[in-house]
């Protein structure tokens, strides 16, 4: 059984918080199916956004760069997602170190 968007985001943010990473909700989608974005701003300018992939292959979810680079265009392709998504969730991690916790497991 999968977990509802909001009960991840959930869990992902109480993650985040034990280890003092700050991060919020920047969009709040659908709480039962709604996709989910990651925006880590490395708060230098630079930021990368995150999405769950499907491995067709495998069979995994895995955690893929959907974007990258300076922090305005990566604000400008995650405004372009929530036009075609409006269901989508999008949280913010702020990070100097790149921290995001997605390679962990149960985050998948």
């Amino acid at each position: 059984m999968r977990l509802t968007a909001d009960i991840w985001v959930s869990a992902y943010l109480t993650r985040l918080r034990l280890l003092d990473i700050p991060a919020f909700v920047v969009a709040r989608g659908d709480s039962t199916a709604g996709a989910v974005l990651i925006k880590l701003n490395t708060l230098d300018g630079q930021a990368s956004c995150y999405q769950r992939s499907f491995d067709l292959l495998t069979g995994e979810r895995k955690w893929v760069v959907l974007t990258e680079g300076d922090e305005a265009a990566v604000d400008s392709s995650i405004s372009k997602q929530r036009g075609f998504d409006p269901d989508l969730w999008v949280i913010e991690v702020e990070d100097r170190q790149g921290r995001h916790l997605l390679d962990e497991p149960g985050l998948e």
